[in-house]
């Protein structure tokens, strides 16, 4: 990670508003990266780190999207966009993720992300499709299928190898911890997670151009109706890639143009993290006024009494 000409603005506040009175306010830090890993700019400090969480999910999907898994098996983009998901559980999620394992004739049985409560099957945890295209790569290479979530298991290193690779650091450097669905995931400054992001939309590797397509084509099993990654690529028609992570965790890139967004909301909560994407989608002209408008409607206003005010931006280049 280099820094390259930028300037540096303070921590970003979202500010939750009841009848325009202050009630709860968050803090979130933002980075902006190249493809080249240059830090382009910063709200709050590029060396923050947490876990990348689910953002982490496409480039999981470059063991399925790199090895041949998708031609062996007869994979469409579908099945890659529910890959890289963290879906509903709604009907033709579930289906996706299923005909996934039926087409590498594994039993569903052999999921081990829990199951969702009040539900009858591990289908349904919005995770599923992650571990589906793992368990594909294990058929695929005749891997063991009842310990691939294991550290030391060779589909997570290769998927660590291919993170690491990107992050242009070797594999042992990168701190690993289980995240809630059982899988690895990694422990990150936010300038990497956004050198990630800006490389994911470059257009410089075909695997990743293939993710990219699969989700920006169907953005409706990346998330679901409703939710901020499915609306914000829907709306930017294949623009942006968006990727929502726990713990106030947000990515995204601009396809084309090699540049990559970072943000972390220091409390975790999720509400903040998207008032602050379109707040700065909306100031680097990543998004339109109409929009931001939109997704301000969907995302920012909590009520007829309360809505949510952001305070800060990026300082650009």
């Amino acid at each position: 990670m280099t820094r390259g000409k930028r300037n540096q603005a303070p921590a970003i506040e979202v500010r939750l508003l009841r009848e325009g009175i202050v009630e709860s306010t968050h803090r979130a830090q933002a980075v902006l990266c190249d493809d080249r890993g240059r830090i382009l700019s910063i709200a709050g400090n590029s060396e923050t780190s947490a876990f990348i969480r689910s953002a982490l999910k496409p480039f999981q999907a470059l063991a399925v999207s790199t090895t041949g898994i998708l031609e062996r098996y007869g994979l469409n983009d579908r099945d890659l966009a529910i890959i890289c998901s963290s879906h509903q559980g709604t009907l033709a999620q579930i289906r996706q993720v299923f005909k996934i394992l039926w087409r590498c004739d594994v039993d569903p049985s052999v999921l081990q992300c829990p199951i969702p409560a009040g539900k009858q099957s591990s289908l349904e945890y919005n995770c599923s499709g992650k571990h589906a295209g793992m368990i594909a790569v294990c058929q695929q290479r005749q891997w063991p299928l009842n310990t691939y979530l294991q550290y030391n298991h060779p589909v997570q290193k290769l998927i660590l190898s291919q993170v690491a690779e990107l992050m242009r650091m070797p594999p042992q450097e990168l701190i690993v911890a289980r995240d809630d669905c059982g899988a690895p995931t990694f422990f990150m400054q936010l300038g990497q997670m956004a050198s990630l992001y800006a490389q994911l939309g470059s257009g410089d590797n075909f695997a990743m151009e293939r993710i990219i397509r699969a989700m920006t084509h169907h953005p409706n099993l990346v998330a679901g109706e409703g939710a901020f990654d499915t609306e914000l690529m829907r709306l930017t028609d294949g623009e942006l890639v968006s990727k929502s992570g726990a713990e106030g965790i947000q990515c995204i890139s601009r396809v084309g143009l090699g540049l990559g967004m970072a943000i972390k909301v220091m409390d975790g909560a999720k509400r903040a993290k998207y008032a602050v994407a379109i707040q700065l989608l909306k100031q680097m002209g990543w998004i339109s006024p109409s929009i931001a408008e939109t997704l301000g409607e969907m995302f920012m206003k909590i009520s007829d009494i309360n809505r949510l005010e952001v305070i800060g931006e990026l300082s650009m280049m």
